[in-house]
């Protein structure tokens, strides 16, 4: 493990890259969708373009064409959408390593789930995205011809993953390994699949040979499917700050309806151009969303009633009990949640969260109720051995909050 200063610094730089080539990736992705669904089709058009399109944007005005095939003659410049893809990809994986895998312990393994070394853990991970790829693109092949079956096999192994990892990995471990297996499946259909097509039809064209129109189809069905999947792997993306999703019982079922939803969403986009088709998909996608976090919301938290739990609501009681509270927070949770940490994960406070005074326990009350009692994700791993029954008075002294 690194030095957490250096640890921190080094996740900031490869989160950003990675944000930043993953913008370009899906702004593209996203353009070049609605550019196809607005062409216009219709009227008289030059000779072998399929349609064209009129836009203004930056004070600029533009008119972009299709060609139905590709120009007698290639331009001597090209531009090719290629890197983002590859980037993304990459950046994404140095970002599995250093925020996952060098921290196995922490962020990848819940011994309340599986107890596994750091290095099985790892190795698990990685026979998983490589098993994906192969799998995936055997499928797509083997089932060409059928997409509504390779749609319906395609959900059945994800769905399957998706329970699979969330009883090996952490909830948050699960989820973003799900993403990247998503990732790596988008990034191998453009380097595999839809980059080979390109160079196939600009060597035809260069040759003056028929362009074969297998290329054109197997690239087309493997964008579709980039283009579906956009939407549930930025949901992943930020997935890692929203505990309720990943830390829920059925966090698996979470993710398999988010990833349902969004890519039913995403279909809306593709073809709002045909309202009598898409006008009920958006409604239906947001209420789904608001039901989702309707039905995923935590039982109310009731504190066990016992001889030393039932504490009287008196000025002295509810002083003791704070007090309590204090020396808990001061023991598992201030350590990360300093000024200074003592941690050696961190150099800085996570989220800049201080706890070392009662003001500032105070303060962060409800986050602290909810993310040690409700959801349990905190302190992480629970690295600092926070007990059931520290758990329990941490939820009566909120309770006391309410009141």
């Amino acid at each position: 493990m690194l030095d957490g200063h250096y640890n921190e610094w080094l996740n900031l730089l490869v989160r950003w890259f990675h944000i930043t080539a993953g913008i370009a990736w899906i702004g593209a992705s996203f353009y070049f969708n609605w550019l196809e669904n607005n062409l216009v089709r219709t009227g008289k058009q030059k000779e072998g373009i399929s349609g064209y399109l009129w836009a203004i944007h930056g004070g600029g005005i533009y008119r972009l064409e299709k060609y139905k095939s590709a120009p007698e003659k290639m331009p001597e410049t090209l531009h090719w959408f290629k890197w983002e893809a590859y980037t993304t990809w990459l950046t994404g994986i140095a970002l599995l390593f250093v925020q996952y895998y060098m921290n196995a312990n922490l962020y990848l393994i819940d011994p309340q789930v599986m107890a596994l070394e750091a290095w099985q853990a790892v190795a698990i991970g990685i026979l998983v995205i490589v098993a994906t790829w192969v799998i995936y693109h055997y499928l797509c092949d083997l089932l060409a011809n059928n997409p509504q079956v390779l749609v319906a096999v395609g959900f059945v192994l994800m769905s399957l993953a998706a329970y699979g990892l969330t009883q090996v990995f952490s909830g948050r471990g699960a989820f973003i390994h799900i993403g990247a297996m998503i990732g790596t499946m988008m990034v191998g259909n453009v380097a595999h699949v839809i980059m080979p097509s390109q160079r196939a039809l600009i060597a035809a064209v260069e040759k003056g040979e028929e362009v074969d129109p297998k290329y054109g189809a197997k690239a087309l069905l493997r964008s579709r499917h980039n283009n579906y999947l956009t939407l549930p792997i930025l949901f992943i993306m930020i997935s890692n700050h929203y505990p309720s999703t990943f830390s829920d019982a059925h966090n698996w079922a979470i993710l398999l309806g988010l990833v349902v939803i969004s890519m039913a969403i995403r279909h809306h986009f593709n073809i709002q151009h045909k309202p009598e088709k898409s006008a009920w998909i958006l409604p239906v996608g947001v209420v789904a969303l608001l039901g989702l976090a309707f039905i995923t919301k935590p039982a109310a938290y009731v504190a066990p009633v016992t001889a030393n739990a039932a504490v009287e609501q008196t000025a002295d009681a509810v002083l003791e009990l704070e007090q309590k509270v204090n020396v808990i927070v001061q023991e598992r949770c201030a350590s990360c949640h300093a000024a200074k940490p003592t941690s050696e994960m961190f150099t800085a406070a996570p989220l800049g969260i201080l706890l070392e005074t009662q003001a500032q326990i105070d303060a962060s009350s409800e986050r602290i109720f909810q993310r040690s009692v409700v959801l349990k994700t905190m302190p992480l791993a629970n690295i600092t051995q926070m007990t059931d029954e520290e758990r329990d008075l941490v939820g009566q002294w909120h309770a006391t909050k309410q009141n």
